[in-house]
């Protein structure tokens, strides 16, 4: 399967689709590539927010007499800061928290490795992809409320449950083999 159906895939059936991953072997180059792909994915779903918070800012601004060109500078910035934390910061960070959950998996008695763990960490971040998409389209379409919040829970929640799931299958049967 493609990755696209895999993370299709792994919103009906997340076991499933991590024991396959699990079963095609250990291959760091396949989990940056799941790293990457999750965080550009994190990144363009942000893009709606910020163009909204810039919008919104920049029209406060123009009725203040502020130059319109002052604000792209400011809005260039926050879109390069943002593109730096999510493509080179939290890449980094999330190797660290897989390598620290599998540590403390271990301590409970997981079985797995400190690939299986990331692997399972790094899935969750792309398989949770789409609702990132569907969290930033409400950030910049409707803006902060209730349906901001349902969006962020419905990321959080996905992304939890997948990690969980994976976590588990990882720490239990890092092969991918059925029990």
């Amino acid at each position: 399967m493609s990755v696209t159906q895999d993370i299709a895939a792994t919103w009906r059936r997340p076991r499933a689709v991590i024991r396959k991953l699990l079963a095609m072997g250990q291959r760091e180059d396949r989990a940056l590539a799941f790293l990457f792909a999750a965080c550009a994915l994190i990144f363009v779903g942000q893009l709606p927010r910020l163009q909204r918070a810039n919008t919104l800012e920049q029209q406060e601004w123009l009725a203040m007499g502020a130059k319109a060109s002052d604000k792209v500078a400011t809005f260039q910035a926050e879109i390069a800061i943002t593109g730096f934390a999510w493509l080179l910061v939290w890449p980094l960070l999330f190797y660290f928290i897989g390598g620290l959950t599998h540590l403390i998996a271990k301590l409970f008695g997981g079985k797995g490795s400190f690939y299986s763990a990331r692997l399972a960490l790094f899935w969750a971040l792309l398989a949770s992809g789409p609702a990132w998409l569907f969290h930033g389209l409400v950030s910049g379409f409707i803006g902060p409320g209730p349906a901001q919040q349902i969006a962020g829970v419905i990321v959080l929640g996905a992304f939890l449950l997948f990690w969980s799931v994976g976590l588990r299958e990882a720490e239990s049967n890092p092969e991918g083999t059925a029990p």
